[in-house]
């Protein structure tokens, strides 16, 4: 009988070995661990933004514009209860201004929106897939990185450096008018 149980109890460690090993290989790989994206379309042009710099995706908000007119701002919009500034993503990508945008995406790490024309879906592509600006040979704004999958390819809007430049630009306009 003890014969026996120590065989259990080796086959038991056995794959108690290999069922972490197999855990652990896989964490190891860098094709291993997926990056999950929303692509879209500004302009007609295909682009991708991180779903972890997004705190929501909406469509058919109503827009309040606001007077003053700023380059790329369409005005506001009510999310969950509170209002955000919502810009006009072709125009921060360098594209003329669209029509009246379908989807917004709220940022995830301040209260400002960005505005498109077409939403296309949710992606898990392997981290591998992601590949310096430089592999897409984009010199749009804002665009760090160039999604690679197959023979579909996005360049990866970097929404952090976007809500720097606006902060930056209205940081200008504060500096501005306390001279006057």
């Amino acid at each position: 009988m003890s014969e026996a149980v120590a065989r259990l109890a080796e086959q038991a460690r056995q794959l108690r070995n290999d069922f972490d090993a197999g855990f652990a290989e896989a964490a190891r790989g860098d094709d291993a661990v997926l990056a999950d994206l929303l692509t879209l379309r500004a302009e007609g042009e295909p682009y991708a933004l991180r779903l972890a710099e997004i705190a929501g995706l909406f469509a058919d908000r109503k827009i309040t514009p606001l007077p003053g007119g700023r380059a790329g701002l369409l005005g506001c919009a009510v999310f969950r209860g509170s209002i955000a500034p919502v810009y006009d993503l072709h125009a921060l990508l360098g594209h003329a201004a669209a029509a009246p945008p379908h989807w917004l995406a709220l940022a995830a790490q301040a209260p400002v929106a960005f505005a498109f024309e077409a939403f296309e879906g949710h992606r898990s592509v392997r981290q591998g897939a992601i590949l310096p600006r430089e592999a897409g040979d984009f010199s749009r704004p804002f665009i760090r990185d160039f999604v690679s999958e197959g023979q579909e390819g996005w360049p990866l809007v970097h929404l952090p450096s976007v809500l720097a430049a606006l902060g930056e630009r209205r940081a200008r306009r504060n500096l501005g008018s306390q001279e006057d």
